[in-house]
């Protein structure tokens, strides 16, 4: 499409212009090879003022548009994964651009509706998948417990079954969001100005738990710094090597030496000669930072997972045996 087509649905004076320019252009940056970042920006500048006067089928047509490309008009983009479920799902199912934190994110901001369209999702990360499942679960009973409730105010119950088909609703559910909310934050320690280093204050806090010589102290320590609970803090103690504690120090930007300090208190008695020490530092050095936040993510998922198993269960009434709870996250 050129510019002059363009131009010519600019000039129309119908009341369908908005909604053609709105289908046009995103056609025509969809038609591109390979889009450039300017370009993509440029899509931002002209659609983005035309968002809230098309209808909700033009939103649609244009998700699905965009749902094929590896580059994205980033303001748009947002907008849309925002809309309904029934608007957002084409991008939700299959754009490539959608990082698993992000897809978290969204889980996190619009429940249940958004979360079964990610799960449709072809080679989805098995942590999430198990963190829908979990989330469906909850949902199940706060719907049972409307339908055994007798309709002795009809428009009360109207509403409350209206309410229960409403994605993310029901007091678990909403636990849930807040929980996948806080989960989200950011991953990494923030450091006040003049600090030496980003790993720093995590160090200081771990190393001083550390010393004290008490376990239970040094799990704490390690729970609040990584945003985990305390069982899954303390099975990164006890799971009888250093591979988890070597993706935990490596999250949060520690240096070699200081990862070498920590590993030493945590695990007396692991590095009895020199060559256990010189390969501690060696796999220290050659995991990826990135690698070893993502890992701590899946620990995060796993942990809300497990707890929304656990108040699923106890909503349903199981015996404790039955129940699993945080505690019983892998850490490896």
């Amino acid at each position: 499409m050129s510019v002059s087509d363009f131009h010519d649905i600019v000039v129309r004076r119908d009341s369908g212009k908005a909604e053609r320019l709105f289908r046009a252009s995103v056609s025509a940056f969809c038609s591109i090879t390979r889009p450039s970042r300017r370009e993509a920006a440029q899509l931002d500048d002209l659609t983005l003022p035309l968002f809230d006067l098309v209808s909700t089928e033009d939103r649609r047509f244009v998700a699905a548009a965009l749902s094929e490309c590896a580059i994205v008009p980033a303001g748009l983009f947002r907008r849309l994964l925002d809309e309904p479920v029934d608007v957002a799902a084409p991008l939700l199912v299959r754009s490539r651009v959608l990082t698993d934190v992000e897809l978290i994110a969204l889980i996190g901001r619009h429940g249940i509706g958004h979360a079964r369209a990610i799960g449709r999702r072809k080679r989805l990360n098995p942590a999430i998948q198990k963190l829908i499942v979990a989330l469906e679960g909850s949902i199940v009973p706060t719907a049972r417990i409307h339908e055994s409730r007798p309709a002795d105010h009809p428009e009360r119950e109207a509403t409350a079954a209206a309410n229960a088909e409403r994605p993310g609703f029901g007091e678990a559910a909403e636990a849930v969001r807040h929980r996948l909310r806080a989960m989200m934050r950011a991953d990494t320690v923030q450091v006040p100005e003049g600090e030496a280093g980003p790993g720093d204050m995590a160090y200081r806090k771990l190393r001083d738990a550390a010393l004290t010589g008490s376990e239970m102290f040094l799990a704490t320590a390690l729970a609040d710094t990584l945003t985990l609970n305390l069982p899954t803090a303390r099975a990164l103690l006890s799971s009888g090597g250093d591979s988890s504690l070597l993706a935990a120090f490596r999250s949060l930007d520690l240096s070699e030496e200081q990862a070498y300090m920590l590993a030493t208190l945590a695990l007396p008695g692991h590095f009895p000669h020199p060559e256990a020490v010189r390969l501690f530092l060696e796999r220290f050095r050659s995991l990826d930072p990135e690698t070893a936040r993502e890992r701590v993510r899946g620990w995060k998922l796993e942990m809300v997972a497990n707890w929304i198993q656990w108040q699923s269960a106890n909503a349903r009434g199981e015996p404790p045996g039955r129940r699993r709870g945080a505690a019983g996250l892998r850490a490896s």
